[in-house]
């Protein structure tokens, strides 16, 4: 905490740094292994000349609750979560009401120098522009954050959405956690391995480094879900249950030198549950070691296999090029296509010279068919969560361009998607994205900001021009960004 994009640019940038032992692509980083993976806070003082002031320490540093005992090894910390976001939609006709009305908590803390916990909760009301209410009506979510239910009209929603977990060190070089989140492998904006663009789940982490750093395994094991009926049978009087699926996911990362990072990565969404939702995997399902599944099952199969790789080299201090490609299917029984994709970016910090401006500029190639699982009968063992794809959300071409500034702690950023997507194997429509904001970080320790911004969207189809729409979203709010949104769809 936190794991804003935005807000962590300067933790990206420290980890930058040329270095041997640093593994920067298995998210969210875990402290324990050296203080160079912990959150870098906005250094700027306010009210430089007046230190040690109780007031001006719990507005602009502290955490709203700190809690820890002298003599005792436990530290509690406790902090609001908030978004009170009020805009309009200058490309609607209409002129609905458009806000976003999040309250929650968020606690974390220590038990002595090897146990860190970490859980929170959000409940929220939102009207959100019309094109993702026509998303969240065609997917049956809101991105990321789960199913909804109305609120009041038929164009609001309410939902909520938790996380938590447990991080316990049990050596120096090991560490295992449990919870209810999301993870991300992967340098970029996006990843085509494993997003964090889909909803929390249920998993166990297990984290190793060996060769003084040089050599880090991560090993993921979860439970996703299907939004289809688990039962055939479902009763008018309770709601269904949904079909689950275990996901094992490994991946390998080995600092060549201290300019060049190679990734190794495989992830297997095993058979869904049958129709009482019970589950049998194969022994292979506890199998450690990285592309060892698709050797013994290939890319073709019942259970979905999805491999692939990474790599970034550090060419200085302040630049680096990164890159990944993934297979799902190469058969070409799909009727959509082979599913391949592949990324390459570069990250830029400190950007000609000016501190704390980093500009990010990236490509990424997905396949139609990719995340698909053609070979299920009655299952559906597709790479997706919550009728979210785990990795990029955007199939088709897609550039990115970031560019993030702050001084003072003022914040200004700029973000532009170019989006081609294809549908039955031909270009449907393409997309223009620009999203500018900016904001002043109030508190530190769990970013509350004062931000407005803009958000203009142009989708722009082939052969139905009349679908065309557009999007001119200005927006004001307080906020906690501590978590990543991706509504750039």
């Amino acid at each position: 905490m936190p794991d804003d994009y935005f807000f962590s640019r300067l933790t990206e940038a420290q980890l930058a740094i040329k270095d041997a032992s640093v593994h920067s692509g298995a998210k969210p980083y875990i402290p324990f292994f050296g203080k160079k993976y912990e959150h870098v806070c906005d250094s700027h003082r306010v009210y430089k000349y007046i230190v040690n002031d109780p007031g001006v320490d719990f507005v602009f540093y502290n955490h709203f609750i700190q809690f820890q005992p002298k003599g005792e090894r436990f530290s509690l910390r406790i902090d609001p979560i908030i978004n009170l976001e009020k805009g309009k939609d200058f490309a609607d006709t209409l002129g609905k009401n458009l806000f976003v009305n999040t309250r929650g908590v968020v606690a974390s803390g220590f038990v002595g120098e090897k146990v860190y916990f970490e859980t929170m909760f959000a409940e929220n009301q939102a009207t959100f522009p019309n094109y993702l209410y026509n998303y969240s009506q065609v997917s049956k979510i809101i991105p990321g954050q789960g199913r909804y239910k109305y609120f009041k009209t038929g164009r609001s929603y309410d939902f909520g959405f938790s996380l938590g977990f447990i991080s316990v060190q049990i050596t120096k070089n090991f560490n295992f956690q449990a919870g209810h989140g999301k993870q991300k492998i992967g340098h970029g904006y996006r990843s085509l391995l494993l997003s964090d663009n889909a909803f929390n789940y249920p998993y166990s982490r297990f984290t190793a480094q060996w060769f003084k750093g040089k050599l880090q395994y991560t090993g993921i094991y979860a439970v996703l879900m299907n939004l289809t009926p688990a039962s055939q049978k479902i009763s008018s009087q309770t709601e269904a249950l949904f079909q689950k699926k275990p996901a094992s996911l490994q991946y390998l990362s080995w600092n060549v030198s201290r300019n060049l990072c190679l990734g190794f990565f495989q992830g297997m969404i095993w058979r869904s549950g049958n129709s009482r939702n019970e589950h049998s995997v194969d022994w292979q399902f506890f199998n450690p070691v990285v592309y060892s599944n698709l050797i013994f099952y290939k890319l073709n199969n019942r259970n979905n296999l999805v491999a692939g790789g990474d790599a970034k080299w550090k060419i200085t201090d302040h630049l680096n090029v990164y890159g990944q490609w993934m297979t799902d299917d190469l058969s070409g029984k799909d009727s959509l296509g082979k599913g391949f994709g592949y990324q390459a970016g570069a990250n830029y910090f400190d950007a000609f010279g000016l501190k704390n401006l980093a500009i990010q500029a990236e490509y990424n190639k997905v396949s139609e068919g990719s995340y698909r699982n053609v070979n299920g009968i009655l299952t559906d063992q597709s790479y997706t969560h919550y009728n979210q794809m785990l990795g990029t959300p955007v199939r088709g071409n897609e550039f990115v361009l970031t560019a993030s500034y702050n001084k003072s702690r003022f914040y200004y950023t700029l973000r532009y998607n170019y989006q081609d997507v294809p549908l039955n194997g031909r270009s449907y429509y393409y997309n223009h994205l620009l999203n500018l904001s900016a904001c002043y970080l109030i508190n530190r320790s769990y970013n509350l900001n004062l931000s407005m911004g803009y958000t203009y969207r142009k989708q722009n189809f082939y052969n139905f021009k009349n679908f065309n729409n557009t999007t001119g979203y200005f927006y004001i709010g307080l906020r906690t960004s501590l978590y990543n949104y991706y509504y750039d769809l």
